[in-house]
Formats: structure tokens, sequence, C-alpha cells
């Protein structure tokens, strides 16, 4: 997945970025590039791989109300931490989707996970057969529907109880469910157990939807709603439906369309959007549609450089954007066009000085830059 983490800004826990803390992965948020995931949270602009301390319980550390507690999830799943419970399939670490039991050792997985091996991963048995196991299937989607929802019941202000002491009040990490569907929507994809990904995305999508019906206005829910649409178009993708992924990245480019221009990754994830759409319709063969959507990916990153020429991966997504424009004028006729936006990216990158500390930028600098050359070497 190559969209933005939407939940890093909005959780009670400190802002934290459900990518960063899983330590199953990388630890990183999907929103650097058009096809990895790396760099900080993009949200809160902050790499939070030195913050994650684990939590106390102490209001004082929170800076809160003392008869504050912070909400925790009975099973130890939460978007903080990295954890394997009882409802978690082992193979792609998320909790299980479509449950399913082998036979005859009983062990159960995912369906999709499973489906792939012929020995248990567990014990070794041969797999005979795999059955539904609707109960624990049942289970799950309860946890799940229920999971993050705890709300308080008292404003901050009400502090006595019966019998003259305190209450303990539960903060409303109302938000935490939605970086918990992330989280685990991460993991799926990871583990290429797709369905289970769309699954939790949808469900997510579907909670701030809910929300902006009361809050139309809420930029957080804008990139939050933008970010989970641009994930569920990278599924769409993967499982070869480019019909709904279009749908959806078009729908998160209309959601990411509405926010401050100045936050850099917020307009990067728009830009690498409708790059995606550009890059569905060029392969479905409809190139003029595909320039359209390249052009718009282009107008993005030249406002962005403007306003920040200094950062290198601004100018080299800049270059990425002009080449894909000019590929397609080439392919349309258009070879004067094509040769001018090749020589336009050329003099981006060439004037472009990396440090030693850039190394991977520099890596993806000479790549664009090889490529480049390749096609006017061509004309």
């Amino acid at each position: 997945m190559s969209s933005l983490c939407p939940f890093a800004g909005a959780t009670t826990g400190g802002g934290v970025c459900p990518a960063k803390s899983d330590k199953s992965s990388a630890g990183v948020c999907p929103a650097k590039s058009d096809k990895s995931i790396s760099g900080v949270c993009p949200v809160t602009g902050k790499d939070h791989s030195s913050e994650h301390k684990g939590s106390t319980g102490h209001a004082e550390d929170k800076g809160t109300d003392p008869r504050m507690v912070p909400a925790k999830c009975p099973f130890g799943y939460d978007s903080n931490t990295f954890k394997l419970g009882p409802l978690s399939c082992i193979i792609c670490q998320a909790l299980l989707h479509e449950s399913s039991k082998c036979k005859p050792c009983a062990h159960k997985f995912c369906k999709a996970c499973i489906s792939r091996f012929k020995d248990c991963p567990l014990c070794g048995a041969d797999i005979e057969g795999i059955e539904p196991d609707t109960e624990l299937q049942a289970l799950i989607d309860r946890f799940i529907d229920g999971h993050a929802r705890i709300k308080r019941s008292h404003a901050a202000g009400d502090a006595e109880a019966a019998g003259g002491k305190n209450k303990v009040i539960y903060e409303d990490v109302s938000m935490e469910r939605g970086a918990f569907l992330v989280q685990q929507a991460m993991r799926a994809f990871r583990a290429q157990n797709i369905e289970s990904a769309k699954s939790r995305l949808t469900m997510c999508a579907d909670d701030i939807r809910e929300e902006l019906k009361s809050s139309e206005d809420n930029l957080d829910l804008c990139s939050q709603l933008g970010a989970v649409l641009g994930m569920l178009g990278d599924c769409c993708r993967t499982l070869g439906d480019a019909p709904s992924a279009i749908t959806y990245y078009e729908e998160s480019a209309e959601f990411l369309s509405k926010l401050p221009t100045k936050d850099l990754e917020l307009v990067h994830t728009l830009s690498v959007s409708l790059n995606k759409i550009g890059d569905l319709r060029y392969y479905d063969g409809d190139l003029q549609s595909a320039r359209n959507y390249y052009a718009r990916s282009l107008d993005v990153r030249r406002t962005a450089v403007k306003e920040h020429s200094a950062i290198a991966s601004q100018v080299i997504d800049l270059a990425t954007s002009l080449a894909k424009v000019a590929d397609v004028d080439r392919n349309l006729g258009n070879e004067s066009a094509a040769v001018e936006g090749f020589e336009e990216a050329i003099h981006c990158l060439e004037k472009l000085k990396l440090d030693s500390k850039q190394a991977n930028l520099e890596q993806r600098r000479v790549s664009v830059l090889d490529f480049l050359h390749n096609q006017l070497a061509d004309k």
C-alpha cells in the first residue's frame, strides 16, 4: 500500500502512526513512493520510532485529568503495540478473516492464508481439507464491531461520585478503532491476504463516512478517508479489479484535493493517486485519459516544487511526472512535446545535488535519469 497513514494525528494516544508501531514490519508509514512504503508519518511529520514508550496507564504521563484511565483492549490488540493474540492468524499476523479449520489437526487460519499450504504450518500434519469455522469468525466480527468504542460517560468536571470518591473515566478512543483497522489491514496486505485487508479498510471507510455526515468540513476526516480509499484502490488493483480501483482512487483524489496544499505528504499522496489512475488507464489503452491524469499529477507536483524547491524528493517526483506525461505524448505521436518533457525532467535531476545521507534518493534519481536518457536516445 502506498497511501497516507490516516490516523497518526487523530488518535488519543499521542498521535501514533499504526504503521510505525507494527514491529512485524519495517515500521514505516505508507505514503512515500508510488510503489513502496517508507518514510515518516505524514500527518504529524514526525518519526515516531524514537517516541514509542509502552503505555504505563498513569495520567501524569499524558498531562490529563488524574481520573482519566487509558482504555485498553482486553486481548492486547491496539495500534500502539504488536501482538499475536488469540484471534490472530499466525500466517498473515492479522485478525482472522474467513476463519478456517484444517482437517484433521483442527488448527485455524485465514482461508486465503492456509489455502497456500499443503502441510499445517503449526504442526506439520498433512492438510486433508479445510472447513469454515463460523463460530470463531462470528466472535471475531463481534470483537471488531465493539473494539475501541469506549466513550467517556462523564465530563471531566464531574469529579465526585457516591461516597465522596472520584469516578474513573475512560477516555474517548473512538478514533483508535480506525488506527486499529488500518494496522490490521496493512499486516494482511503485506502477507498477500488482500481480501482481509480490503474488509478491514472498508469498515474503516464506513466509520469515517458516518462521522463526515455530521462534520462535512472536517479536514482531518477528509484526509483519513482519502488515505483509506487510496489503500482500498491498492487492494482492488492487486486483485485485478481495475474499475473498482479507479473508482476508489478517484474518490481518494476528490477528498485529498480539499486539503491545504502546504502539507507535502498529503500533496504527495494526492499526486500518487492521480498517477495510479493514469497507470490503469494507460494499461487499458486509453492514452488520452491516462495523459489527463498524469498531467493533473504533474500540476500538483509543480506547485509543490515551487513552494519547496529545496526538498529533493519533490524534485524527483516532479521529474517522474514529467517522464510519464512525455511517454504518453510519444505514444500519441507528439514527439516534440515528448522530447521537451524528457529534457525538462533531465534538467531537474541533473541540477539536483544530494549528500551522502540521501543515498536512497540518489539511487532513485539515477534510476529515473537513466530512463530519461534512454528515452531521448530512442527518439
